[in-house]
């Protein structure tokens, strides 16, 4: 059961109609993936980003298994990378993701899941393409 008092109108919004769900064929070229948690903690993220040939994002998916803010950072995270260059969306960190959807303390821990994903993700997508 979510309880709504804890949670920003910015969660809310994420959590009840999450965008860009689903996943990329992790074989394509352009194609990184990040997955990340531990299912006995409670909260999973795997995020997929396709970058084109100058490293801009243009198509991303999430897929979380865990609570309302875990699916909110997803939902917001694969919004706000995309037309980011690798390098931008590197520099973005789970400060700004907790701001932007004001989730209250007890949940800081699900911003920093999501930036790990992005981290795995961006990273997978640069040994993929030195071809390691």
């Amino acid at each position: 059961m979510i309880d709504f008092e804890l949670y920003s109108p910015a969660v809310l919004e994420h959590y009840e109609r999450p965008r860009n769900v689903g996943a990329l064929d992790p074989e394509a070229p352009g194609v990184g993936t990040g997955l990340v948690g531990s299912p006995q903690a409670g909260d999973v993220v795997k995020l997929q980003i396709r970058v084109d040939a100058e490293d801009r994002i243009v198509e991303t998916r999430f897929k979380t298994y865990g609570c309302a803010a875990a699916i909110a950072a997803g939902s917001w995270l694969s919004e706000r990378i995309e037309g980011l260059t690798l390098d931008e969306a590197e520099a973005l960190d789970s400060r700004e993701i907790a701001e932007a959807l004001a989730l209250p303390a007890v949940k800081m821990h699900c911003s920093v899941l999501v930036e790990d994903a992005l981290r795995a993700a961006v990273a997978d997508c640069r040994r993929r393409r030195a071809g390691a």
